[in-house]
């Protein structure tokens, strides 16, 4: 395949930003320089000479790749690879994380060429602090990472594989200015004053075995200017003033200090996203795509499923830009080292023992021993029975569905399901590189939410479950899940551990019925998918998570049955029959547990292939393998909870005590914190960066502090809502259907203010308007009111504005409406669902189909009015009622890559705009009423005087009315959440 850049020189000039490829010493061909243009960010190859002067101080920095191209209405930022760490290498490919990234602006020469000083100066500082460190320092230089072609690159990973295990450089973390005089001199003290003024100080081994991770590396803020050797920043600008001359959406303005934060964060410091130059990462070794040429780029056959920055990528790959389209994956990936014994030999009881408590000890110096391998010796230092291997663990996490806990669970409507991650373990021989006869191993097991719709408040430690839609579209998404994992891996087990009692309850046994039904329509001749509900906390209780062996006895010969997937010099003999999908409620903490006991044994599965016993080992503890396994846990946790894994010391030790229920109580409150109030617009990154929503998302969310999960669509549910309305309300089937909308309406009928608004169903026949309030998570028609035209008095259509909390609220040409005034008549009724139609795990199934219905013509007149009018023997009239409708928002977030895509927002879906909405509408009633009402019938429709154009609520009106306390909570809400 075509070399990628392995850096790229940036720099500004005149007419955009320019980038410079620079490939591998090994790559003969050089790549051509690329510009960005300022404005509409354009990209284009240019002619090497057109290159700018970059030798002037701070006037361009060096990046490791290329990350994507950010857009947001009028504004263009780039995103590049400041910081990058190696974690693991497979048959000789280095394979990184992402540790920095920087943002730089493609709106002018100006705010291009102050970003790039900045971040040059960062850059700058960094490696002159980095460089005194290393020439000062007495420990061992790390090795190069990467090849002849790789300069000037972070450390390795501690955590990493043992051939690049060192230690952490002393400017990844934060310090005072002595502490940093400190350790910069190194003498006798200097590994003491390290390890005191660290962040992690001296209870890194205590954190370990209670299940933590080590902490994020910190750095320091930039300093007083004046002191660059001091206060110079080591990572790049952080804050992002707006660009010059800024223009477009307020709430879109007002947001993207906010959205470029939270993207730096997302794609740099949280440590989340890998990618290799040679390896595709995208891919298990199961599933590679073989390119059908050399010149294939890897872009073009990394997965879709996996290839996180694609959407924001898409303007390189367009341009044709190869060489700069660097595939990134969320996950994990990490790698360990350890040595097997064919023929170990025989140890003492007791002194088996007391090498087993070793490991969690703390090592003389201090360092963190259960974050290394067992001892790996080299391979030149083996006995003839001893050889060592590698194991690599690589999760992948889905694109689809994508997001963070509370915010995306179950499924959609296309069958993905939110928390997807892909485990694979790969087992190979530490010489596989230059061994072509080495077998290398794969083993791949899924997790996944429950594929069904249902939600979960996230204001609970233990929120219930609340199933949503109808059984039919529950199942019709299952049945799409199931084929697709059918489809990539073949045979099925399902592994279901939540509680078969309690609020856990409901959702496992609708799970366990719809794969029952999933098995019983699949026919006699296909491959039935099975099925096993084992209840975690009720079979561990008491903290007995060796319980979990009881797991494996039932499906230690379905794993075996399964196998691996063998590769031999780079070709598969053998694939993996089937996979495990594992789930849980939030598919974190018991199922990594779980998945690491499956991954153990399958492991030991495979090293007997090759003659090695693991219960004959020396080491059993396998810390090594268990702190691998842990770190899995914790990343794939951070990623959707925002914490690390509960039930880590578990994971890590194999041991449960105290401390990691204490440990586990903090992680369950810094997930109820974040569900409350961070979650809320990182959901909205992650949506927009993927592609999912438009940059109109920011002004929804700027005006209801969320945004919403697009797990049905709502343009197809609105159709369906239509057409089972037309199904169950219209009892006369000689009453023709003219049109169905979904308008907005207030929740009390025969109100035009209000507080809230709920959306419902209109229906208009030939004959009778009906509005239908309609129960969107169930898809059931709640209650419906029909007014027969011949009683249509008034029409009035105009501005409706029921809130001016925001920007979005107080456009008088987006929020419309009309009102229908209409008097009431022995045909108008009501008919209300007098059951309850909510989830309710004591009854029966289908026990709300033959629901009481209640019939009351509409009429004010209650026992008073009536007894008024016998008392003055005056027949009462019936004063009219209304109903009040808004029109929708045309403009949406949802992107619709078939849209026409519009100058100023790009994918929009076009639809009628609020105002023809209404006044559609409004003809469409006015010219069937005119047919039903014979005193009107010869008259046109502007000398009947049914439609009125006037102001329903204006703005100021609705500025009156709009209270302090509502001004108040918005503002907390905006405060707290924007």
């Amino acid at each position: 395949m075509p070399g990628l850049a392995r850096k790229v020189v940036i720099c500004a000039a005149v007419d955009g930003l320019i980038l410079q490829p620079l490939g591998s010493k090994k790559e003969q061909r050089s790549l051509p320089l690329v510009q960005i243009k300022y404005g509409d960010a354009s990209i284009s190859a240019i002619p090497t000479d057109a290159a700018p002067d970059s030798s002037k101080p701070n006037s361009s920095f060096e990046a490791f790749g290329i990350v994507g191209l950010v857009s947001v209405f009028h504004y263009n930022y780039l995103i590049s690879i400041t910081r990058r760490q190696q974690v693991a290498q497979i048959r000789g490919l280095p394979i990184y994380v992402v540790t920095e990234v920087a943002l730089t602006p493609c709106s002018s020469q100006q705010d291009a060429s102050d970003a790039i000083a900045k971040t040059s100066v960062a850059l700058s500082t960094r490696a002159a602090d980095q460089a005194t460190d290393d020439s000062s320092s007495d420990d061992e230089a790390p090795p190069e990472s990467g090849g002849n072609d790789e300069v000037g690159d972070d450390v390795p990973d501690p955590a990493a594989a043992s051939q690049w295990s060192t230690k952490v450089s002393p400017n990844t973390t934060a310090r005072s200015s002595i502490a940093e005089d400190v350790i910069s001199r190194r003498g006798s003290y200097g590994r003491f004053a390290q390890r005191w003024f660290s962040r992690s100080g001296w209870a890194m081994d205590q954190k370990r075995i209670m299940g933590l991770s080590p902490e994020q590396a910190v750095v320091v803020e930039p300093g007083p200017e004046g002191n660059k050797n001091k206060g110079a920043a080591k990572s790049v600008p952080k804050s992002f003033p707006l660009p010059s001359e800024a223009v477009g959406s307020q709430a879109g303005i007002g947001l993207l200090p906010k959205l470029l934060r939270a993207t730096q964060i997302l794609f740099g410091s949280s440590r989340t996203f890998y990618y290799s130059y040679d390896y595709d990462i995208t891919r298990s070794l199961a599933n590679v795509k073989v390119p059908a040429t050399a010149l294939v780029p890897l872009h073009s056959h990394a997965d879709p499923l996996y290839f996180w920055n694609r959407n924001i990528m898409r303007p390189f790959i367009d341009a044709g830009m190869d060489a700069l389209a660097l595939p990134l994956m969320q996950g994990f990936v990490g790698q360990r080292s350890f040595v097997v014994d064919s023929q170990p030999p025989q140890v003492d009881s007791d002194a088996k023992d007391s090498v087993e408590m070793s490991n969690f000890g703390s090592s003389k110096d201090g360092s963190d021993r259960s974050s290394s391998p067992s001892p790996a010796k080299n391979t030149v230092d083996l006995r003839p029975s001893e050889k060592k291997f590698d194991i690599t663990v690589i999760s992948r996490r889905s694109t689809k569905r994508a997001g963070l806990r509370y915010l995306r669970r179950g499924i959609d409507e296309q069958g993905n399901v939110a928390n997807s991650v892909e485990s694979e373990q790969i087992l190979s021989a530490a010489d596989a590189t230059w061994d072509p006869a080495a077998k290398v191993y794969s083993f791949v097991q899924v997790r996944g939410s429950f594929p069904l719709f249902f939600t979960q408040s996230p204001y609970s430690l233990k929120p219930a479950a609340v199933l949503q839609h109808s059984p039919d579209a529950n199942f019709a998404a299952l049945t799409k899940h199931f084929e697709g994992l059918q489809k990539r891996y073949g045979a099925l087990q399902i592994v279901n551990l939540v509680e078969k009692h309690g609020v856990e309850a409901v959702i496992g046994e609708q799970y366990e019925r719809n794969i029952q039904r999933l098995n019983e329509e699949s026919g006699s001749d296909a491959e039935k998918v099975a099925f096993e509900w084992f209840d975690f906390h009720a079979v561990c209780r008491g903290m007995k998570f060796e319980k979990v062996s009881l797991l494996l006895q039932i499906l230690g010969s379905k794993l075996e049955s399964f196998g691996s997937t063998v590769s031999v010099d780079d070709q598969v003999t053998s694939k993996q029959a089937g996979v495990l999908r594992t789930n849980c409620m939030d598919c974190l903490d018991r199922t990594n547990v779980c998945q690491s006991s499956f991954a153990k044994y399958m492991l030991d599965v495979q090293l007997k292939e090759q003659g090695f016993d693991m219960s004959l080992q020396r080491d059993q503890e396998n810390v090594w393998f268990n702190t691998l396994w842990a770190d899995n846990g914790d990343s794939i946790s951070k990623q959707y909870a925002s914490t690390g894994a509960m039930k880590g010391d578990y994971t890590r030790t194999r041991k449960r005590n105290y401390r990691g229920a204490l440990t586990d109580a903090g992680l369950s409150l810094t997930r109820l914190f974040n569900g409350m109030f961070n979650d809320f617009f990182v959901q909205t990154t992650i949506d927009f960066l993927l592609g999912n929503v438009t940059s109109f998302v920011f002004e929804e969310f700027e005006a209801n502090m969320m945004t919403k999960d697009p797990a049905m669509s709502m343009q197809k549910m609105r159709e369906q809502a239509i057409e089972l309305c037309q199904k169950r309300v219209v009892a006369d089937e000689s009453e023709e259907l003219v049109g169905g909308w979904t308008l907005l309406t207030p929740q009390v009928p025969d109100t035009v203010r209000a507080a809230s608004l709920e959306e419902a169903v209109l229906l208009l026949t030939d004959v009778a308007l009906y509005l239908c309030r309609f129960d969107w998570n169930l898809d059931k028609v709640s209650s419906f009111e029909r007014v027969s035209l011949a009683h249509i008095q008034k029409i009035k259509f105009g501005t409706y504005i029921t809130s001016t909390i925001s920007p979005a609220h107080v456009d008088e040409m987006r929020n419309v409406g009309l009102v229908i005034e209409y008097k009431p008549g022995s045909t108008d009724i009501t008919r209300v669902n007098t059951r309850s139609l909510s989830s309710n795990p004591g009854k029966a199934p289908g026990s709300d189909v033959n629901a009481e219905v209640a019939n009351r013509p509409n009429t004010s007149s209650g026992p008073a009015g009536a007894i008024a009018g016998f008392l003055s023997r005056r027949p009462q009239a019936t004063p009219p009622r209304k109903i009040a409708l808004k029109a929708l928002y045309s403009q949406t977030s949802v992107a619709d890559p078939t849209a026409t895509k519009l100058p100023n927002e790009p994918g929009a879906i076009t639809r009628l705009t609020e105002i023809q909405q209404v006044v559609v509408i409004a003809a469409e009633i006015e010219r069937l009423a005119l047919l039903s009402q014979p005193r009107l019938a010869g008259k046109k429709p502007e000398d009947a005087g049914l439609i009125e154009k006037g102001d329903i609520i204006s703005l100021a009106e609705a500025k009156r009315n709009t209270g302090l306390l509502e001004q108040l909570g918005h503002s907390i809400k905006k405060l707290v959440w924007a």
